[in-house]
């Protein structure tokens, strides 16, 4: 197996670490049992970057939650399938990688309420607490976390050595992260995720 599980990576090398690098956009993910970085940018979206430490093996996912119009009563009852699936999908490369489920634990970033106009609620308030709640009932611990705000954030993630490095955004020039999310959103709305991802 490879050493690197991926989902459509953007795979470059970082001048300033000195790393080969993996950037993630809106529903993609990466792990890798290499000394290697995964880089994202965050606006209402969340990552969480989860790891085994003792084998060094880790990833990181990048996710919105789609809007749930037909029950406001109830955000997650629907539109947490998506959440869970990326979740899901990021625990079960990184036991198929080498890591051992007991041993995990997360850095969860992001949920920024960067995005207006939604129509249940703050978008951003949701992924941040339906990754929370999601990494509680599955026993993974939460060792570090920078939730909400109003700021889009940068992530770098360092998963061989469990290292985070994150930037506040607080001069976005453009408006690239909010479209692209956007996007992503529409995205979501229209389409169903394909299968069901089981755990082991």
């Amino acid at each position: 197996m490879s050493a690197n599980q991926v989902i459509a990576p953007s795979i470059y090398f970082d001048k300033h670490f000195d790393k080969e690098a993996a950037k993630i956009l809106p529903g993609e993910y990466y792990v890798t049992g290499r000394d290697m970085l995964i880089v994202t940018v965050l606006g209402s979206c969340v990552s969480a970057c989860i790891r085994d430490p003792q084998c060094g093996v880790g990833g990181m996912n990048h996710f919105m939650l789609p809007e749930n119009r037909q029950d406001e009563a109830t955000p997650f009852s629907a539109s947490a399938r998506y959440g869970t699936h990326a979740m899901e999908i990021l625990i079960n490369q990184i036991l198929k990688a080498g890591g051992r489920r007991e041993r995990l634990q997360a850095k969860v970033f992001g949920g920024g309420q960067v995005l207006k106009g939604f129509m249940v609620g703050n978008v951003g308030e949701q992924n941040a607490k339906f990754v929370r709640n999601f990494l509680s009932l599955e026993g993974i611990p939460i060792v570090a976390e920078d939730l909400l705000d109003v700021y889009p954030r940068k992530v770098y993630y360092f998963p061989y050595s469990g290292k985070v490095m994150m930037k506040k955004l607080k001069s976005v020039h453009n408006n690239t992260i909010v479209q692209r999310e956007r996007e992503y959103s529409t995205r979501l709305r229209q389409d169903d995720v394909a299968g069901d991802v089981d755990l082991f």
